[in-house]
């Protein structure tokens, strides 16, 4: 497989791969060639799997590759075939209770931390049962009439973006996976991070006003971007630029992880409890003393680190450390998005999620979409904190300025980084 699995974006506005034109029709040729292409970067991202790389589960965070291509399928089988189509047999009796994640409401599951203990099925059946299901995924897009194409739409464009999230975790959970070997396997041979802007102002400005927060339009967005509303945001300024990690070195060799006032209490009792010093995946060579003594792991293997790329894999409890420590704090979802809408924020997709302040609570009149999909965001909604942007693990297509992805603030094995906020004086 000679396909980079791994997108290198070259602008900071989000891509658009599917389109709402490719998805929300009737056109069942258009609706299986957007299925398909997501369906097959899926299996582009995991051909550099080998199949004991792919039952590995190296916390109870992430999952194994394997089980990350058997849930998405039975997410086709349960909630498209399964609801829609006819006469339809599921693969395997047992592969509901194995392959279901959350959905309460659709039955009965394997414990999400034992599910590196599912030696069988084999990687093999697992791309058996990936290409039964798109089978019949291609036969029932085939005869159904346009009315159930174009009132199955949204489901299948959940289904597309539900998989591509996958797509960006079977990264970040092999990676995380990889950096526990001691030999520091590379998942692709010569991968680099990308490389960061470093042009233009070091702030922008946003003057007091009331905006418009949240998805608008016709294109696809989950139930947690809704419903737009007025927002009051500013005076801030935000830094047009990531945080690099030759700033966060200076933040390291200040003492920042071992200075009390600059932490949150359970951020503090985390990096003691965790022993953290620096970023995720970084090893110190020698003394430490320079940012030559480092490397950290990446999907490339152990490389050195590089300064002017922006720091990864930092939780949001170090973000909010470093904020403070430089003086500044942390933007808020809205401010961000006001930012990015405008087209202000270098980097703001592609190379790593940024932490807001902002916790991951409900929009003003959310309401979750009915049924078992409803468990989708909506449940989650507590004790987490938003990023916005995309990451360089992120799928094509999968980018857009209303996105609202979110994790527990200890959580580090994501692509996520950060950029400073200030008070407009």
């Amino acid at each position: 497989m000679t396909t980079t699995p791994v997108p290198h974006p070259t602008s900071s506005r989000p891509n658009s791969t599917l389109s709402r034109r490719d998805t929300a029709s009737d056109d069942p040729a258009r609706l299986l060639a957007a299925y398909r292409t997501v369906r097959q970067e899926t299996e582009r991202r995991a051909a550099l799997l080998s199949p004991e790389d792919q039952t590995i589960q190296s916390m109870p965070d992430a999952s194994p590759a394997k089980w990350h291509r058997a849930h998405v399928t039975w997410f086709w089988e349960r909630f498209l075939l399964g609801d829609h189509a006819p006469g339809y047999t599921p693969y395997h009796p047992d592969f509901a209770y194995l392959f279901n994640s959350y959905y309460v409401s659709a039955g009965p599951r394997h414990a999400r931390a034992r599910r590196g203990d599912l030696t069988r099925p084999g990687a093999d059946e697992v791309t058996a049962y990936r290409r039964h299901v798109d089978t019949a995924v291609a036969t029932f897009l085939s005869r159904a009439d346009s009315a159930l194409l174009a009132k199955l739409a949204p489901l299948i464009e959940v289904g597309l973006n539900h998989e591509q999230q996958h797509q960006e975790l079977m990264l970040t959970d092999i990676l995380h996976a990889f950096a526990q070997n001691p030999i520091s396997p590379a998942y692709k041979d010569g991968w680099r991070f990308p490389p960061a802007t470093r042009d233009g102002d070091d702030w922008v400005t946003l003057t007091e006003g009331i905006h418009t927060i949240g998805h608008t339009g016709p294109s696809f967005h989950f139930d947690n971007e809704k419903p737009a509303h007025r927002a009051l945001v500013g005076p801030v300024k935000l830094a047009r630029h990531l945080v690099t990690n030759a700033e966060w070195f200076a933040f390291m060799q200040d003492g920042g992880y071992t200075t009390p006032t600059l932490w949150l209490m359970d951020g503090f009792a985390a990096a003691e409890r965790e022993q953290w010093r620096a970023p995720g995946y970084w090893r110190e060579q020698s003394d430490g003393r320079s940012l030559q003594d480092w490397r950290i792991m990446t999907l490339g293997g152990l490389q050195p680190v590089d300064p002017a790329a922006p720091v990864c894999h930092v939780s949001y409890y170090e973000a909010d450390a470093f904020a403070r420590w430089a003086g500044r704090h942390l933007p808020t979802e809205a401010e961000w998005e006001v930012a990015a809408r405008a087209g202000h924020l270098a980097d703001a997709f592609g190379l790593v999620w940024q932490w807001t302040r902002s916790s991951y609570s409900p929009y003003p009149g959310y309401r979750a979409i009915p049924g078992a999909l409803g468990e989708y965001n909506g449940k989650f909604m507590v004790n987490q904190l938003v990023l916005r942007g995309s990451s360089l693990a992120t799928p094509d297509g999968h980018s857009r300025i209303t996105y609202r992805n979110f994790f527990y603030p200890h959580h580090r094995w994501q692509f996520s980084g950060l950029r400073l906020a200030d008070y407009a004086v």
